[in-house]
């Protein structure tokens, strides 16, 4: 299956949703000039930066979970960590490994800019 399957697989509502994600997640890499590759990983779309430069973003929506949509990134980071502390109740977290948006609420997309570029940019950001 590829990403674009993926995509066109989802119903409606978070379809809509995860794709709004996706064209964040491009918008951010095209600001800071980071290339990106799509792929499946898991199952999910997952779009990574150069390796040394930063860590992969998954997104993810679950018949389980059929009222919210997931940003992931790699739960060995601090970056939930960090958005955590950035924006607090704005978001719901799974550990170190997700942030939770809510299909019902319009996407806070100043904020999953920011993350993304966060993501994209973790491992140089460190050095």
């Amino acid at each position: 299956m590829s990403v674009d399957a993926y995509f066109a697989a989802l119903p409606e509502a978070p379809r809509a949703q995860l794709t709004a994600m996706r064209a964040v997640l491009h918008g951010a890499s095209q600001a800071e000039n980071i290339p990106l590759s799509e792929s499946l990983k898991w199952g999910q779309p997952s779009f990574a930066p150069p390796r040394k430069l930063g860590t992969p973003v998954r997104l993810s929506w679950s018949e389980k979970f059929p009222d919210h949509c997931a940003f992931l990134v790699h739960c060995q980071t601090t970056l939930v960590e960090s958005w955590r502390h950035m924006y607090g109740a704005h978001f719901t977290y799974d550990g170190t490994r997700a942030v939770h948006l809510p299909l019902a609420s319009s996407l806070p997309e100043d904020a999953l800019h920011q993350m993304a570029v966060m993501a994209f940019t973790y491992h140089a950001a460190k050095t």
